[in-house]
């Protein structure tokens, strides 16, 4: 069976570009290549890291269901089995994303989502690859009622794919939809930087569970809302954005100068910090009067050319998924590195593409080994089509010569 992720791709493509044709027909810009780039980055790592991550969490639960289940199993059949498990799945969501918000460790996985600083469909699919970590640890009680794994790991999705289209900022406020299920206006306050924003409105499909726990806000059109995080990750690449906050807190846990305060700060709110740290490495409170929007000049040519390098590895990031499961573990593992390295390096290009041009020349390179990775790791009738990607990274490789050669020449051009 194919990853589900591979058919939802193109439906994600299309959507994004409806939203982008329409904000354009609306005089708006909601679209900035390098920040879809690095939003797209970020989802494609999601998936590879859920690779050799989903079996374990899925075993773990399985385990639990199989072992320790405290009632019988669910019925597949029953229409009224699948719409308790949807509610009572989203109902655990609420828990982990509000808790993803206000424990330490758990934002530092979750933050990667909200450190975009526009909100559009590819926001959407700015994901984490650390949630694997402990975000599985939310849904065992599910196991433990005597949900089945099928339906479990089905009624995620269909939460999850819900969440997609609430990413918008095209669509207004929708009435009485508002007061019951998550919509683009009730969510696009929950990813606001702004006072009345923080910390508010995390449903996933229902927003009554914020209204039931006290957590729901009402956007406010008299206040435009300042998209991103608290303390801007001021970089495109998914190495940064995966690591950043895990890296603050462990460098604010050595500063400390107790065990108490080295232990508290992963399990405190995420904006607390020991005193010690706050002595050693202060930090001034973001003022948004003044807030900025990261937008790096980028040369001329060199959003289309993100987008069309971000284009191929995508290509290559869905044709890995649809292959995998008969690759060898060591294989797939080389696969799913080059093009996380791929991925992170196009992003960095992007940060400071004077100082780059001679990663991306390796970045080629290793673009045409990753491709013959995935040749002689397909079955015969696979190889055509990674034969025929292959020959279009050659294309792309000389491509991406020709654009290099110009770059040095080229003039600046607006923030990307």
């Amino acid at each position: 069976m194919l990853n589900p992720i591979i058919y939802a791709v193109p439906v994600f493509l299309l959507l994004m570009a409806l939203e982008f044709w329409w904000s354009r027909r609306r005089g708006l810009q909601v679209y900035r290549a390098a920040d879809t780039v690095s939003s797209l980055s970020l989802g494609i790592v999601s998936q590879l890291v859920a690779v050799f991550t989903s079996l374990l969490m899925l075993g773990i639960y399985s385990a639990v269901w199989q072992h320790a289940a405290l009632l019988p199993e669910w019925s597949l059949s029953s229409p009224w089995a699948w719409a308790g498990a949807l509610l009572l799945y989203d109902f655990l969501y609420y828990w982990k994303h509000r808790l993803g918000h206000e424990v330490a460790v758990l934002w530092a996985a979750h933050v990667v989502h909200h450190s975009s600083e526009e909100y559009n469909l590819s926001t959407a699919l700015r994901q984490t690859g650390s949630d694997f970590l402990l975000g599985w640890i939310f849904y065992l009680p599910l196991a433990l009622l005597g949900v089945p794994p099928l339906m479990f790991v089905v009624v995620g999705l269909i939460d999850l794919l819900y969440q997609f289209w609430v990413h918008t900022r095209l669509v207004g406020k929708l009435g009485w939809f508002d007061r019951v299920f998550v919509s683009p206006s009730n969510h696009r306050v929950h990813h606001g930087q702004n006072d009345y924003c923080l910390d508010r409105n995390y449903g996933g499909i229902l927003i009554l569970w914020d209204r039931l726990f006290g957590t729901f806000v009402e956007e406010r059109e008299d206040e435009p809302i300042v998209y991103g995080v608290l303390g801007q990750l001021k970089a495109w690449n998914a190495w940064t954005a995966n690591t950043r906050t895990y890296a603050d807190l462990w460098r604010d846990a050595r500063l400390a100068d107790n065990w108490g305060d080295r232990l508290r700060i992963w399990f405190k709110p995420p904006a607390w910090r020991p005193a010690a740290a706050l002595r050693a490495c202060p930090k001034p409170l973001p003022d948004l009067s003044r807030f900025e929007r990261y937008a790096p000049a980028l040369p001329a040519g060199l959003a289309g050319y993100g987008l069309l390098q971000l284009a191929l590895l995508l290509v290559l990031g869905v044709y890995f998924l649809a292959v995998e499961p008969g690759m060898g573990r060591v294989q797939a593992l080389a696969a799913a590195l080059g093009l996380g390295l791929n991925l992170v390096m196009l992003g960095r290009l992007l940060e400071q593409p004077a100082g780059r041009l001679g990663q991306e020349a390796m970045r080629q390179v290793g673009l045409g080994g990753l491709a013959l990775i995935q040749l002689l790791g397909s079955t015969p009738p696979a190889q055509a089509l990674v034969l025929l990607l292959w020959l279009c990274v050659l294309v792309n490789a000389l491509a991406g010569l020709a654009w290099m050669a110009r770059l040095r020449r080229a003039p600046r051009a607006a923030p990307g």
